[in-house]
């Protein structure tokens, strides 16, 4: 979500990627939330961080304390930041409404991207 949210409010000056440290499929509620968001990421996959190991990048943002722990260190030093968010999946398979924190997940999301986007923005 974080990947299709960036790409929707950085435009063609932002390119984002996300991976994580144990790659699931798409959760049926992400795909939802989205697409009521005007974004259609039911195309997409998940990827391992080894994908993107080698890249260089001038952000790197963590989304949760696992991956915190296993980032690789990504060449040409890039701002790295955490923004530890609970995983919205966690909830849905504990028989909670698993619809309501994927959109209170993306909605949280939104409002650091923005915030990130005006600090890139601003020198």
């Amino acid at each position: 979500m974080a990947e299709a949210i960036l790409g929707q409010l950085g435009g063609a000056g932002v390119e984002a990627v996300s991976a994580g440290s144990q790659p699931k499929p798409l959760h049926p509620d992400a795909v939802r939330v989205m697409r009521e968001r005007g974004v259609d990421i039911s195309g997409r996959r998940s990827k391992h961080l080894s994908t993107f190991a080698d890249q260089r990048f001038d952000h790197v943002i963590s989304l949760c304390d696992r991956v915190r722990e296993v980032c690789p260190d990504f060449p040409g030093s890039p701002t790295v930041a955490h923004w530890s968010l609970p995983d919205p999946a966690v909830e849905a398979a504990a028989g909670q409404c698993g619809y309501h924190a994927f959109v209170r997940t993306a909605d949280e999301l939104r409002t650091r991207i923005q915030f990130l986007l005006y600090a890139i923005d601003t020198p």
